[in-house]
């Protein structure tokens, strides 16, 4: 089924805007994910009453921020990176085990490998991806420092071991003296990484083993949902670890509610805003990251307020799945079990 996409088309915001962010969110949750068919802009049209050459565009900015990849003749679609598997179909789930090795290596087999190269093959493989999940790095922008803490502080409790945050800007240097690493990071920046960890291999002949596993984020489904059921004049305030992430979530909501609802936001660590935020909002919505201090924030000003605001805490800012598939992809025993 089609994301529905909605524009508020007297903005201040451009509509162009509008729906970029939009599709950014839909692809950073999987909501479309690697290869997914973009809707063709005659679709988008009707659904958002945009003119063509506006989607047009937008798809344009998508594509020269490494979002989607245009096919000719084909469409527009999800790109995926380097060392990612597309989606598994049906088919494919319903297939067993011992039937898809069957396939694998009747495969290669096929193209002129022997058994015994394919067993080398095979062993070197896990053996680099084992060497590459020795060190984990988490990479965000300097400007958006806030994203890499969030991401730290869930990976950490969820998977039991230590992560190293580093800036995009200094992830080349830093990679300079690894053989070996794992490097995570948002959609939203993920292709920004995959270049960077490209042109580090290209200038080492030293065997090295370098893997970037892009991170899904949630889809704040029952949060959106809590937004639209909101009565109109409704003081809604956001708070986060991460000024990006307010950012997109301020153009998402305007674009769901318009000038229905005042929206006011605060990082966590601005004290000022983060103040003004809980003096005036009726509703606040905060990550996970960000919620003992809002709520130690609420209790040190409760006197002086007159009601108190209603608190909602987002269970994740990663998508458990996505958390799931690392606990596969490093080898780890599912610490939940």
């Amino acid at each position: 089924m089609m994301v529905q996409f909605t524009i508020q088309p007297d903005s201040e915001i451009p509509a162009s805007t509008q729906l970029f962010n939009q599709v950014c969110f839909a692809i950073a949750s999987r909501q479309f994910p690697p290869g997914y068919r973009l809707p063709s802009t005659r679709q988008l049209a009707m659904q958002t009453g945009l003119h063509r050459n506006t989607i047009s565009k937008v798809y344009e900015r998508l594509e020269t921020a490494g979002f989607v990849e245009a096919q000719v003749g084909s469409g527009i679609y999800v790109r995926t990176l380097g060392q990612e598997s597309l989606p598994i179909t049906e088919e494919e789930t319903a297939t067993p085990v011992p039937e898809l090795i069957e396939q694998s290596l009747d495969g290669f087999l096929q193209r002129g490998y022997t058994l015994k190269q394919v067993e080398e093959l095979f062993l070197n493989a896990i053996t680099e991806r084992l060497r590459a999940s020795t060190r984990v790095i988490i990479t965000v922008p300097q400007h958006d420092w806030g994203a890499g803490e969030i991401m730290v502080q869930e990976l950490q409790q969820a998977l039991s071991i230590p992560i190293q945050l580093v800036g995009l800007e200094d992830l080349a240097n830093h990679l300079k003296a690894r053989k070996a690493a794992t490097v995570l990071t948002v959609r939203y920046f993920a292709t920004q990484a995959e270049e960077i960890l490209e042109a580090v291999q290209a200038k080492r002949k030293d065997p090295k083993v370098f893997r970037i596993i892009p991170i899904d984020i949630y889809d704040y489904s029952e949060e959106l949902e809590l937004i639209k059921a909101l009565p109109e004049g409704s003081r809604l305030g956001l708070v986060s670890l991460s000024p990006g992430t307010l950012g997109v979530a301020e153009v998402m909501i305007y674009s769901l509610r318009g000038e229905d609802i005042y929206v006011m936001s605060a990082e966590c660590k601005d004290t000022y805003k983060l103040n003004a935020v809980i003096r005036h909002a009726q509703t606040i919505i905060s990550d996970q990251a960000s919620c003992d201090a809002l709520k130690a924030a609420v209790l040190a000003a409760e006197p002086d307020l007159i009601r108190l605001p209603k608190i909602v805490c987002c269970r994740n800012y990663i998508d458990p799945q996505s958390i799931e598939l690392l606990q596969r992809e490093l080898g780890l025993e599912d610490s939940s079990a």
